[in-house]
């Protein structure tokens, strides 16, 4: 028996010697593309996005409607309102009496819809199948989710053309019990996950000191369900919108620990067109730019239409009025100074995109991130700073 089993030692050690010693020389991936070839398949993101574009103007606009998605946040307003309304996604486009019209149809004779989600990774999933599959021809994120996104979104080859507006005290954070941020180690905090909340929620923990894991993380489907995670007493905090969480705190007694007002230039929404649409149809990019610069600042402004339109969309959202200031609508200069055009603010497109890309690399959320040039597209925010007639 001990002759056999040493037999079997000596063999095993043999066998694996070979093994290392073939893969080493490759001879294994010889024998393995021989008998067993792997299939090559590419995707439509192994070509430049524009190559399906017409070679003359066939059509500067699509001849059905631009679809834009987009989370309802305050600074939204500006979509709503140059949209003239929003649908939410699922629901019939079919309205009951006349459309109504808005800035982008009237002043720019662009036919656009604004189509409402309740969760980011289905406005993600909108983006990659397209407006014309049902999906989006463009979508509103923020730069944190477009860094965490950019590999899945590859075939859509996705391309950040406006700032839309930043967030100063849209996203919060609410406790029932700990009074401040170093009391929340061991404790439930309850978060939408793959969401701006999230990656707020993460520059907390870092400005605190905790680690990742010194916090019991709840994790809710929408930025709505950590609210009512911290109203029925499933967390002792929750990260979601400030006008939601203040009526968690009217219930349950607490304090507001943290918003986006502690970092301003933290969570920015950019509106991302695809690739191919945005080569096909280059002018109803900039007419959908120039209207959105348009009605945001309309709603800067105080236009009352605008904030009645946000809370009908997005009641969540709190007073709307409110909505907005803590989300404003970006300008024609904020955008020129966030995408490195003209201005120095403290943080670009540039810094911010890279900085969330190395955060999700470090934590294992995507296995690569591209360079910051390949995700933007500065050709229509350069249109619309240019001297001359619009269109």
């Amino acid at each position: 028996m001990r002759r056999g089993g040493l037999w079997l030692f000596v063999s095993a050690c043999l066998l694996t010697g070979a093994y290392f010693g073939a893969s080493r020389l490759g001879i294994l991936d010889g024998l393995q593309a021989r008998f067993f070839p792997k299939k090559l398949r590419l995707t439509s993101g192994d070509f430049p996005a524009g190559v399906a574009a017409p070679l003359g103007d066939i059509a500067s606009i699509p001849l059905r409607p631009v679809r834009v998605g987009f989370v309802p946040r305050g600074s939204s307003a500006g979509l709503v309102l140059a949209a003239g309304g929003a649908i939410f996604a699922g629901a019939s486009e079919e309205p009951a009496g006349p459309p109504p019209e808005g800035l982008l149809k009237s002043a720019y004779g662009l036919d656009g819809r604004a189509v409402a989600y309740t969760r980011d990774d289905e406005l993600m999933a909108a983006l990659r199948k397209g407006g014309d599959d049902g999906g989006v021809d463009l979508a509103v994120m923020t730069v944190d989710r477009l860094a965490e996104w950019a590999v899945p979104l590859r075939d859509a080859a996705p391309r950040a053309i406006l700032l839309l507006g930043r967030s100063r005290g849209q996203e919060a954070l609410a406790s029932v019990g700990p009074k401040t941020l170093l009391e929340l180690r061991g404790k439930k905090v309850a978060v939408a996950r793959r969401s701006p909340c999230e990656y707020f929620a993460l520059w907390l923990t870092a400005r605190a000191g905790l680690a990742v894991d010194d916090v019991r993380w709840v994790e809710v489907p929408t930025v709505v369900e950590a609210g009512k995670a911290l109203r029925d007493g499933r967390a002792d905090a929750a990260v979601g919108f400030a006008g939601d969480l203040e009526l968690a705190l009217k219930e349950r007694g607490g304090v507001m620990l943290a918003s986006t007002a502690d970092a301003p230039h933290l969570i920015a929404t950019v509106l991302v067109a695809r690739g191919e649409f945005a080569a096909r149809y280059p002018d109803a990019i900039r007419r959908l730019v120039r209207g959105l610069l348009d009605a945001g600042g309309s709603v800067a402004r105080g236009s009352p239409e605008g904030a009645r339109r946000l809370g009908e969309v997005a009641p969540f959202l709190g007073d709307p009025t409110e909505a907005i200031r803590f989300a404003p609508p970006a300008s024609l200069e904020d955008n020129l100074a966030f995408f490195g055009i003209a201005g120095e603010p403290p943080v670009t497109f540039d810094e911010l995109f890279a900085s969330a890309g190395a955060l999700f690399l470090k934590l294992g959320r995507t296995p690569e991130v591209p360079e910051p040039e390949e995700v933007r597209d500065l050709a229509a925010i350069r249109f619309a700073s240019a001297p001359g007639p619009r269109p």
